[in-house]
């Protein structure tokens, strides 16, 4: 039971193209599951060609939110990324980290913005 599944991202999002945040959630309603089941999770990027911030946020920082650091680092690995890709996805976990240890901080922060678009 304790055998890795590997989640082929190019098969769930039907192509080489990672910018679509519904594309990202997919992909994450894919590895959550297998995640809480306490299964090791390998994401596959085979195939792919390009990635925005938009799709790692949904597919992978989203987990940051759900899961404790540590689990998500003793379960889930990533395979056939290029390095550019990489960087990114290091800025997006670290963005998540930080939003999920304090989320209304940055609720406040956004507040005031949100505030004065209702006024027009």
């Amino acid at each position: 039971m304790n055998d890795e599944v590997v989640v082929r991202v190019f098969d769930i999002v039907g192509g080489p193209l990672c910018v679509s945040a519904d594309d990202g959630q997919a992909v994450h309603d894919k590895i959550a599951p297998l995640l809480r089941a306490g299964r090791k999770v390998a994401i596959s990027f085979d195939r792919v060609e390009t990635m925005i911030s938009a799709f790692l946020n949904a597919a992978i920082g989203q987990l940051y939110g759900e899961f404790a650091e540590d689990r998500i680092r003793e379960q889930l690995s990533v395979r056939d990324m290029a390095q550019e890709d990489l960087d990114l996805l290091k800025r997006v976990v670290e963005n998540a980290k930080t939003y999920f240890r304090d989320p209304e901080r940055y609720r406040k922060a956004v507040q005031p913005i949100s505030d004065d678009d209702n006024e027009e």
